[in-house]
């Protein structure tokens, strides 16, 4: 079973329908919509500040979503993917984007609609990512639009990840 805890009398509250892997860790005040995953050693950790997603949203392993006391929560939109490893850390983080395997991103960074932050990338704090483009390296930097094959990635990918999670709570009934 996931490792799910209250911290100061705040209880993680799911939608219908995830899949929270068995090995994850949500705790604290954290808000997750419909149709979300969070899968193999993902940890949502709402200990110091609160941490939203919104729906059909997926934390790939590994991933760590983590805010800063006081200062910065965590705010993810609908049909985001975070990439196995990623860090999202006390920014923002809108519709339809892909943050890439291994990316960071950190406080007060604003990830607009149909972004992506690619594989190993660092968003620096206060940073604003277009709508629409690819933003690359460390510092990331805005490199090239998005073209209308990879907008249609970002539409497609949260919809394999709601089939994927359903191959693992269909075996978890059946064992039932």
């Amino acid at each position: 079973m996931p490792l799910i805890l209250s911290v100061k009398n705040k209880y993680p509250r799911f939608g219908k329908d995830n899949f929270i892997a068995e090995n994850a860790t949500v705790v604290g005040d954290v808000i997750l919509g419909d149709h979300c995953s969070v899968w193999f050693n993902a940890v949502i950790r709402g200990d110091v500040n609160h941490i939203r997603i919104g729906n059909n949203t997926n934390v790939q392993d590994g991933a760590i979503i983590h805010c800063t006391y006081l200062r910065a929560a965590t705010e993810i939109g609908n049909n985001v993917s975070i990439g196995h490893l990623a860090v999202v850390h006390g920014c923002t983080v809108r519709d339809n984007v892909l943050i890439g395997m291994r990316a960071v991103v950190m406080d007060h960074a604003v990830i607009e609609p149909y972004c992506i932050i690619a594989a190993g990338s660092v968003v620096l704090e206060n940073t604003i990512c277009e709508s629409g483009h690819i933003y690359a390296g460390s510092p990331a930097k805005k490199i090239k639009p998005v073209t209308p094959e990879q907008r249609e990635l970002l539409d497609r990918l949260p919809n394999n990840y709601i089939l994927y999670s359903g191959w693992f709570m269909d075996s978890e009934e059946e064992e039932l």
